[in-house]
C-alpha cells in the first residue's frame, strides 16, 4: 500500500522514498502506484503557514491526487530559507506556492531558476507566479527589476501593487487560444479565485514575450493572469490560486496537468 506523504524538510541531499526530515503527515492510503515505480517527488516551496488559505487546502488536494489512480506522490515542504541547502535534483516537480512575502526571496528564485534550466516540471501560483516572472526578467531578460512587496521603494517594479486589490475576489480569465494553457483549460473564459494585491507591470510584457515567455491568459482588462514557457516540459504560472477552488472531490485542471507532468518524470524503475 502506498501513501501520499507530506514532509517538512531541510535536507542537504536528494530525497529518497525513505527520507523524512522533521514531522510528516500522511493523507489517504492508495493502491495507485505501479509496483515498478517509486513515488514521484514534489517540492512544495514556500513558508508553510496555517494563515495561508492555499496551504490549508494542500491536504485535500493531495488526497484527491492520491485517489485519482495515478502514481503516488511524495510531497516535501521546502521552506524558502532551506532551498539553498537542498539538492533539487532529487525532485520531479517544483511548486512555488502562495504566501509572499517569502522569508528568503533568493531561495524561491533559485528553485524557480533550477526548474527552468533543468526542465523540471514547475507550477507557480500567486506569489509563486510573481516570482516566476521576476526570475525570468532577471536571468533571461537581464533586467534589474524588483518586486514592490519585497522592495517598497523600488522606482520601476516588475511586480507592482495592483490598482484594485484581488484579495478574496473572483474574476474572469480569458485563456489565449493556441497556447498550452488552452490545451489544459480550454479557451472559454473561466472564473478563477484570487487572494493577492500585486501583479505584473504591463510595461514589461513586450520584453518578457520577446525573450520567450508566453502570455496565455488575461483578465477582462487585458492584464496578464497566466503565463507559460511553451518550450519547457511544463512551466506554468498563474496569478489566480487554483488551490482555492480545489477540493478532495475535484482538482483544478491546471494542478492536475502539473501532477501528470511530475509523474511523467519518474523513471520506470527506482533510482
Amino acid at each position: 500500500m502506498m501513501f501520499v506523504a507530506v514532509h517538512t524538510t531541510s535536507m542537504t541531499s536528494a530525497p529518497t522514498s525513505s527520507d523524512i526530515s522533521g514531522p510528516s503527515e500522511i493523507f489517504g492510503p492508495s493502491d495507485s502506484a505501479a509496483s515498478d515505480q517509486r513515488p514521484a517527488r514534489l517540492a512544495l516551496v514556500g513558508d508553510r503557514s496555517p494563515l495561508v488559505q492555499a496551504h490549508a487546502r494542500m491536504p485535500e488536494i493531495l488526497a484527491a491526487i492520491d485517489a485519482d489512480g495515478g502514481a503516488a506522490i511524495d510531497a516535501y515542504w521546502v521552506g524558502s530559507a532551506d532551498v539553498q541547502s537542498v539538492d533539487l535534483n532529487g525532485f520531479d516537480g517544483i511548486w512555488a506556492l502562495p504566501g509572499s512575502p517569502y522569508a528568503d526571496v533568493d531561495g524561491v528564485l533559485s528553485a524557480i531558476r533550477f526548474a527552468r534550466e533543468h526542465d523540471v516540471a514547475f507550477l507557480g501560483t500567486c506569489g509563486g507566479f510573481q516570482h516566476m516572472l521576476l526570475e525570468f526578467a532577471r536571468n533571461v531578460c537581464g533586467l534589474e527589476v524588483d518586486h514592490a512587496e519585497n522592495v517598497p521603494d523600488t522606482q520601476d517594479p516588475l511586480i507592482r501593487l495592483l490598482s484594485c486589490s484581488l484579495m478574496g475576489e473572483e474574476r474572469l480569465v480569458h485563456v489565449v487560444p493556441g497556447t498550452r494553457a488552452a490545451g489544459v483549460l480550454g479557451s472559454s473564459p473561466r472564473t478563477e479565485r484570487y487572494f493577492c494585491s500585486y501583479g505584473l507591470d504591463e510595461r514589461y510584457v513586450d520584453v518578457l514575450v520577446a525573450a520567450g515567455l508566453v502570455v496565455s491568459g488575461r483578465d477582462h482588462e487585458g492584464d496578464v493572469r497566466l503565463a507559460e514557457i511553451s518550450s519547457h516540459r511544463f512551466f506554468f504560472g498563474s496569478l489566480f490560486q487554483p488551490e482555492l477552488s480545489s477540493t478532495r472531490a475535484w482538482v483544478h485542471p491546471l494542478i492536475g496537468a502539473f501532477i501528470e507532468a511530475v509523474r511523467a518524470q519518474v523513471p520506470a524503475t527506482p533510482r
